[in-house]
């Protein structure tokens, strides 16, 4: 894995020689680890070029518009598997077979409910906070309830651990929103799927249980799928950098979904939807397309390109087609923020602008108008990300915990006042 060396010429010191470690996909790693002992450290804000680990869970190539998960192409497990199967993938390593799979969501489903004790946590929060305001503390509070599986050093507690909190995310966040909505709390319902599960949870009331239709059911397991891992971007190395420190899972969950409430990672679908109300209307259109090409006007398009891919994204394409069922499914031809997105997504596929940039409607585009569309406000689309999103925190925390590893301790670049001595009060100016 190290067969070949870099070296480093620093003026007035020795070389110093550093590994070069291969990966199985990908590019080659400088393994920096060594240059302390030059005296030496590099500065890399915001990890651009920079690993801060070795993982087998995710890998993407942002130049090709390449996403997999365990090796296998999101395109894929979006197409031909559901949410619990990818969640078994990513904990696991492999894909389960008919009796693994059977065993998984049975064990899932056993732990859907959440202490009935917890529903009183939720009075102390306001009926108008943000839901990701509550999400965070509620999270962070299931370690206080279940308080008997936290030895991180035990592989049987960190796999209940796991599957506590892929089974219970759905739970806390139809709760947080019927809490927001001053309805009743629905109780998990075992016969249903786990997308329909979540929906029944977030639309039914004791007084009328409605049918979950299956296509709406089918986009939010999509849903699930697109966002269940992301290699390691702010909120997992978040997780990572927490779980490091060995501190609970619950916590280690809870700091992923704080670090995914920002507006730049997990509320970017929910900025879509922003964009369109600042827009108003499809005969503003042109003046923000060309608000958005002007270098010198802060107005951004929110849900075109990516940071990470440079070609398309693999996932908007499979949340285009996704999008296209449910509009058809809800028969949604009128609203007038569907057709702005929609006339936006024209021009960005069609515009030369857009193509030489790679500005494509990215996965977030298309997840914020089938969330709408649902019917789930847009104050709840970073919760249901934070949702889809737990069983790739915790999978890359086990991955962690499971080999030798160290806290987390960055480096600085310090800049600012050398030592100096204290002046007495009345002498300072």
């Amino acid at each position: 894995m190290a067969d070949k060396k870099a070296q480093l010429i620093i003026e007035g010191a020795a070389p110093v020689e550093l590994p070069i470690l291969t990966g199985t996909v990908g590019p080659d790693v400088i393994d920096v680890r060594g240059l302390g002992a030059s005296g030496h450290f590099t500065f890399d804000p915001g990890f651009m070029a920079t690993a801060s680990c070795e993982s087998k869970i995710t890998y993407i190539d942002g130049d090709k518009g390449v996403l997999l998960h365990r090796g296998y192409p999101i395109e894929q497990l979006a197409e031909q598997s559901d949410y619990l199967e990818t969640c078994y993938l990513l904990l696991n390593g492999e894909l389960p077979n008919e009796e693994q799979k059977a065993k998984f969501v049975s064990n899932v489903k056993n732990h859907t409910m959440v202490h009935e004790q917890l529903k009183t946590f939720f009075n102390g929060f306001r009926r108008d906070a943000h839901p990701m305001a509550v999400m965070c503390g509620v999270v962070g509070a299931l370690s206080a309830f279940y308080h008997d599986s936290l030895d991180i050093n035990n592989p049987q507690h960190r796999e209940i651990s796991a599957v506590r909190l892929v089974a219970k995310m759905p739970t806390l966040a139809a709760m947080v929103y019927k809490y927001s909505m001053g309805q009743p709390m629905m109780y998990p319902r075992n016969d249903l799927t786990y997308a329909e599960n979540f929906l029944h949870m977030m639309f039914n009331t004791p007084c009328e249980i409605k049918p979950i239709s299956p296509v709406l059911a089918k986009a939010m397991d999509r849903i699930f799928i697109l966002h269940a891992d992301h290699e390691q971007n702010a909120s997992t190395s978040t997780v990572r950098l927490a779980g490091s420190s060995g501190a609970n899972p619950f916590a280690c969950i809870a700091a992923g979904i704080a670090a995914l409430w920002g507006p730049a990672h997990g509320g970017a679908n929910e900025a879509v939807l922003t964009m369109l109300d600042e827009i108003g209307d499809v005969s503003n259109i042109d003046t923000y397309i060309a608000k958005a090409k002007d270098k010198n006007d802060p107005f951004k398009l929110m849900g075109f390109g990516h940071r990470v891919y440079k070609n398309r994204d693999p996932r908007a394409t499979v949340m285009k087609q996704t999008c296209d069922e449910v509009l058809a499914e809800l028969g949604i031809k009128n609203d007038p923020q569907l057709q702005l997105a929609m006339r936006l997504e024209e021009i960005a596929l069609t515009d030369p602008y857009f193509i030489e940039r790679s500005l494509y409607p990215n996965v977030d585009f298309y997840s914020g108008i089938i969330l709408k569309a649902i019917g789930i406000p847009t104050s709840m689309f970073t919760v249901i990300f934070a949702l889809a999103r737990t069983v790739g925190w915790i999978s890359h925390w086990k991955e962690m915990l499971s080999s030798p590893y160290k806290i987390g301790r960055p480096r600085q670049l310090y800049t600012g006042e050398q030592q100096r001595d204290i002046t007495a009060l009345k002498d300072r100016k």
